[in-house]
């Protein structure tokens, strides 16, 4: 494996381990993670914190016309996703039909490949979402 590789996982651990922050001023939590709070302007009293990946679904659209290389795909979902610990963030929904889905409707993370790079070959991983119920 080369160097390259090896640096590109350990620079966004976020995307691989849902890894965020928890400001202890207000207990505001954030994903992906911030050195400052919003709310207490306070840089200090942030902490790293590792989210447990279940949800609800906020809200979502099913792509009908995907972006190049991702035809094979199509239709498929992306969600806006509510974690437990209450952060929102964006994430493809899978394993699913496109009737399945629904406001409310739990969700936890999968850990999936997300793309190849064209020439290199490498294949980067990350979190995406599957219906639990």
């Amino acid at each position: 494996m080369s160097k390259g590789v090896a640096v590109h996982w350990r620079l966004i651990p976020q995307r691989y381990n849902l890894i965020g922050t928890e400001c202890k001023g207000c207990g505001q939590k954030f994903f992906p993670p911030r050195q400052l709070c919003p709310n207490c302007r306070r840089s200090g009293n942030i902490t790293e914190i590792t989210f447990s990946g279940e949800g609800k679904i906020y809200s979502y659209t099913l792509i009908h016309v995907p972006s190049e290389g991702l035809g094979f795909m199509k239709p498929y979902a992306i969600g806006i996703i509510r974690l437990d610990e209450g952060p929102l963030l964006t994430a493809q929904i899978v394993d699913c039909k496109p009737e399945d889905l629904a406001i409310g409707k739990r969700v936890n993370s999968v850990f999936r490949k997300v793309i190849v790079d064209g020439d290199s070959g490498i294949i980067r991983y990350g979190y995406k979402f599957k219906l639990t119920e």
